[in-house]
């Protein structure tokens, strides 16, 4: 009796391809070559989470509500001098991944294999040179297989057209795989389209269209709030007020972006490179932009200091080292063929994004630490119970960040296939939340107002920061001679009956 077992020599391809699914639901194949796996030669041709066809009670087929896989033109081509043979078949091998199991197997606990050996083909399971597969368990005219041969001297041999309808919702997996060693340097050309009943958009990506047209809503109404006070008390308004009307734009734009690439994917079934390459950008840029506020608001820039002095030329070489690593990797990652890229190289452009914004925190704490120990030691307490309420709002988001991250780790650990793909979208909109929660809190606390200038820096403050000093150290004050004792003592500030010290009250009157 021949046992057929679980394959998991086909478990490897999949773990290699999942992790580089390409963006678009439009497979194009441009000479693409076979490759080795075991005792077959593949190309993977796509993976993408797609939902069931919509109920069509009339029989009514190729209608928006239709979910399908089309082959169109594609084409098997081998090199001229390689042309003097029938050549064994070569297939699309066309499944869902909770049925990975049934492509490949063995005999008598032997070695697993992908094509039928001669062994398995004298034992009436399969035919010699064909993909070995059954039908899945729960739909058995599941996973699709078909293909073509090349017939005597044909250098070309072209797949019949045709649509493979969906179901069942699910992530699906496309190869090309042949089982003939003759076949070298074999090529395919062509293209594949995948479609969802709404729409080209790939399933793990279709959830985000409708997320940035709620994001764009919700920076709209930001922005009403925002832009609605700073007319009214533009008067009052300081540098850092400036900045985050700043950020607010680049964060409308960028979300309007988004929607608007996702939508035109989901329309052509092509992503449209120009408004991919504007969302990328405007949204690098806001990303770029908000570190470099929150380190100078932690450094007191324009509220207890009028200039960063030396430290500019460093905040600003941070600043744009992290814009162009974090460019290239969104780049990397939402614009060309994702599958062109190795885990390796993937994991060299994440790594510098992550230990830059690692730096960023550790920079920005470190300042927070030492604004708030000299406004304390200053006694100005309007400021310092504002900057108290800041540093609080970030310790929250970079304690949920690590506790996001933690998740995510386990999510992808746990996911190896892409099972999970109808939630996958919740990673990515995570950090677009997070991030626009705490520009809400930096508007509450620096809200344009009759009173804003009061929390703006003041040269009648004389609040004594050490404008060049990277630990934002106090500029110690020289030691006072005997003879001017007397005077300064009197020119000390006196506790009015209220318990305040007129130096605050002076702070606190400024307009």
């Amino acid at each position: 009796m021949l046992k057929l077992r679980d394959s998991f020599f086909f478990l490897p391809i999949l773990c290699f391809c999942f992790v580089f699914i390409v963006d678009g639901s439009v497979h194009e194949y441009n000479g693409e070559k076979f490759v080795g796996k075991g005792n077959a030669f593949v190309v993977h041709g796509g993976s993408e989470g797609i939902y069931s066809s919509f109920a069509d009670p009339y029989n009514v087929t190729a209608t928006i509500g239709d979910s399908y896989i089309r082959f169109e033109k594609v084409t098997f081509r081998r090199p001229k001098e390689a042309a003097n043979f029938s050549s064994k078949a070569i297939q699309a091998v066309v499944f869902e991944v909770e049925d990975r199991d049934s492509i490949g197997g063995s005999a008598y606990g032997g070695q697993r294999a992908v094509c039928c050996t001669a062994d398995l083909a004298k034992l009436g399971v399969c035919l010699e040179g064909e993909v070995i597969y059954r039908p899945s368990t729960e739909n058995p005219n599941w996973p699709k297989v078909f293909g073509i041969s090349f017939n005597g001297d044909d250098e070309v041999a072209t797949l019949r057209s045709r649509s493979i309808k969906i179901t069942k919702t699910g992530m699906y997996n496309l190869y090309f795989i042949h089982c003939d060693v003759n076949l070298k340097d074999l090529t395919v050309e062509g293209k594949t389209i995948w479609k969802n009943p709404n729409g080209y958009l790939p399933g793990r990506m279709a959830p985000l269209m409708n997320f940035y047209g709620f994001m764009s809503l919700a920076f709209v109404i930001l922005g009403i709030f925002w832009f609605s006070q700073y007319a009214r008390f533009w008067r009052e308004i300081f540098p850092l007020q400036n900045c985050i009307t700043l950020v607010i734009t680049l964060g409308m734009l960028e979300m309007a972006l988004w929607y608007f690439d996702y939508a035109e994917f989901n329309e052509s079934g092509i992503r449209p490179v120009g408004i991919t390459m504007w969302a990328i950008s405007f949204g690098t840029i806001k990303r770029t932009v908000s570190w470099i506020i929150i380190l100078m608001v932690s450094m007191g820039y324009g509220v207890v200091r009028p200039t960063l002095g030396g430290l500019t030329s460093k905040v600003i070489m941070l600043g744009a080292t992290f814009f162009l690593a974090s460019e290239v990797l969104e780049v990397v990652e939402n614009v060309g063929a994702v599958s062109d890229l190795s885990g390796k190289a993937r994991l060299f452009l994440v790594l510098p994004v992550a230990i830059l914004d690692a730096f960023f925190i550790l920079w920005i704490f470190t300042s927070l630490s030492a604004t708030l120990n000299k406004l304390q030691a200053r006694r100005m307490t309007v400021k310092l119970d504002i900057y108290r309420k800041f540093t609080n709002a970030l310790a929250v988001a970079v304690i949920v960040s690590v506790g996001w991250i933690c998740y995510e780790l386990y999510f992808k650990l746990n996911d190896v296939y892409n099972e999970q793909w109808q939630s996958a979208w919740i990673i990515p909109a995570f950090w677009q939340v997070l991030s626009f929660s705490l520009l809400c809190v930096i508007c509450v606390l620096w809200a344009p107002s009759q009173n804003s200038m009061r929390y703006a820096y003041s040269d009648e403050a004389n609040e004594g920061f050490d404008k060049d000093d990277t630990t934002l150290t106090l500029i110690k004050p020289s030691p006072t001679p005997m003879k001017d004792f007397k005077s300064a003592a009197e020119a000390r500030p006196v506790q009015g009956h209220n318990g305040a010290w007129n130096g605050d009250l002076e702070e606190d009157k400024t307009v």
